[in-house]
């Protein structure tokens, strides 16, 4: 079968916080790329949701550690229960549709360091 991802996607947990009008979230990913991310949540979130979103990035700058803090926006395109799952039994697929292109060579940069560990 053929990848038809644009990008390289790890299983790599980040924090992320996303938000409509009626409600905030905040959660980890279980994979993420540069044009999305998969996340478990505490509440269905229905497809087609636009979504307000944070991500945090760790990064080294002169051997110290930081965290980016990255906005953009994105859409959900999957959802999904997973019964036995504890307090967050339901997994998003979200797609960024806002990512400016500096925070998105941030986020390949962080994903490309992380396959070569």
């Amino acid at each position: 079968m053929e990848e038809k991802r644009k990008f390289p996607r790890i299983d790599k947990v980040l924090s992320i916080k996303f938000s409509d009008k009626e409600f905030d979230i905040l959660t980890e990913t279980k994979n993420i790329s540069a044009s999305g991310a998969y996340c478990p949540v505490n509440k269905p979130v229905e497809l087609m949701t636009k979504l307000n979103l944070v991500l945090l990035i760790p990064m080294k700058k002169s051997r110290a550690k930081t965290i980016k803090k990255i906005n953009c926006s994105g859409v959900v395109v999957r959802h999904e229960y997973t019964k036995d799952n504890g307090n967050y039994p339901y997994r998003i697929g979200i797609y960024f549709t806002d990512l400016k292109e500096t925070d998105r060579k941030i986020l390949r940069n962080y994903i490309n360091s992380s396959l070569k560990s």
